[in-house]
C-alpha cells in the first residue's frame, strides 16, 4: 500500500510541475501583457518602468523558478491587472464553478447511469430504441449549442428561466443540463456496455433460474459488478466537466473559474491563468487517484500493489 501511494504521489508531482512548466512558458508565446496595461499614450520609458515593477524585465529562467519558490510556500502571486491575489480570486469563483459542476454530475449520474442500465435490460425493445436516439442526440450536439438551444427556447420563447447571470438557483438549470449533457450520454454508452457484459455471465442464469426477478438481480449483484468502467469514466468526465466549464459559464455569463480564466487569457493575465490551470491539474490528477482507490473497494479482487 505504500509503495502504491509513494509511486502516485510521484506521478502526481511529475505531472504538476509539467503542466505549471508547459503554461508558464507557453503564455509568454502570446504576447507583452505589459502593452495591455500601461495607458494607449505611455512612453517607452513608461512601459519598461511597469515592466521593472512586474518582473518581466529579469531572464524567463529567474521568473520561472521565483514563480515554484512561490508555490512552495503556497503564494499564487499577484494578479497583473486586478493587483488582487490569485488566490483570493479563484476563491471567490469557486463556489460557482463548484455548484455548476455539482449539478452537471447531477444530470450526468442521475439520468445516463440509469439510462445505460434501461436500455441493456430492455435490449431490443422500442423504449431502448428511444433512449439511445436520445443518448445519441446528447453525444451529438456539441455543449455550446445545446447551451445557445436551450437560451433560444426557454429563456427567450418561453420566458421560463434567466438566459444568464447568478441571480436565482434557476439559474443554474439551464448551464448544468447543457454541461452534463455530454457526461450524460458517456455514462449511458458505458453503463450499456458493462451491464450487456454482466447480463451474459453464469450467475445472472442462476438467478433467473431460481426464479429471481430481474430488478432484484440487477440491484443486488449485476451493477457492483458492472461499476467498474463507470468508475473508470467518472473520472475522466468530472475534469472533462470543469474544462467544459470554461464554455458554458461564457455562454451564460456564469461567474466562475471559467469565466474567469478566459478573462484572464484575453487580458494576458499570467499569474491567474497559471493558477487556475494549477487548481484544473491538481484536481484532475486527484480524481484519477480516488478512481484507484475506488477501484479495491468496488472489487476486492483487485490489489493496489498490482496496479500501481
Amino acid at each position: 500500500m505504500s509503495a502504491f501511494f509513494l509511486k502516485r504521489a510521484l506521478q502526481a508531482f511529475v505531472a504538476v510541475l509539467g503542466v505549471i512548466t508547459l503554461i508558464f512558458f507557453l503564455q509568454r508565446l502570446a504576447g507583452d501583457p505589459v502593452l495591455l496595461l500601461v495607458p494607449q499614450n505611455a512612453t517607452q520609458a513608461d512601459i519598461e518602468a511597469m515592466r521593472t515593477s512586474l518582473g518581466f524585465d529579469r531572464p524567463l529562467a529567474v521568473q520561472y523558478f521565483d514563480y515554484l519558490s512561490g508555490l512552495i510556500m503556497f503564494d499564487f502571486g499577484r494578479s497583473y491587472v486586478q493587483n488582487v491575489p490569485v488566490w483570493t480570486l479563484i476563491l471567490s469563483r469557486l463556489p460557482y464553478t463548484l455548484m455548476l459542476a455539482g449539478g452537471a454530475l447531477l444530470v450526468a449520474f442521475g439520468v445516463g447511469i440509469p439510462l445505460g442500465v434501461a436500455m441493456a435490460v430492455w435490449r431490443g425493445k422500442p423504449e431502448a430504441k428511444a433512449m439511445m436516439g436520445f443518448v445519441l442526440a446528447g453525444q451529438s450536439m456539441p455543449t455550446f449549442w445545446s447551451a445557445i438551444l436551450m437560451i433560444i427556447v426557454f429563456a427567450v420563447w418561453l420566458g421560463w428561466l434567466p438566459p444568464s447571470g447568478a441571480r436565482s438557483w434557476s439559474s443554474l438549470i439551464m448551464p448544468s443540463i447543457a454541461l452534463g449533457l455530454l457526461s450524460m450520454a458517456t455514462f449511458a454508452r458505458v453503463s450499456r456496455t458493462a451491464v450487456l457484459d454482466e447480463l451474459e455471465k453464469d450467475y445472472v442464469r442462476t438467478g433467473h433460474a431460481k426464479g429471481l426477478p430481474m430488478h432484484r438481480i440487477v440491484a443486488r449483484h449485476l451493477l457492483r459488478n458492472a461499476a467498474i468502467p463507470v468508475v473508470t469514466v467518472a473520472a475522466l468526465e468530472i475534469a472533462n466537466l470543469l474544462a467544459g466549464a470554461v464554455i458554458v459559464e461564457t455562454v451564460f455569463a456564469w461567474p466562475g473559474l471559467g469565466q474567469l480564466t478566459v478573462q484572464a487569457i484575453n487580458a494576458r493575465d499570467f499569474m491567474l491563468v497559471q493558477g487556475v490551470v494549477l487548481l484544473g491539474a491538481v484536481t484532475a490528477i486527484v480524481l484519477n487517484l480516488v478512481a484507484d482507490l475506488l477501484y479495491s473497494i468496488i472489487d476486492p479482487r483487485i490489489r493496489l500493489e498490482g496496479n500501481a
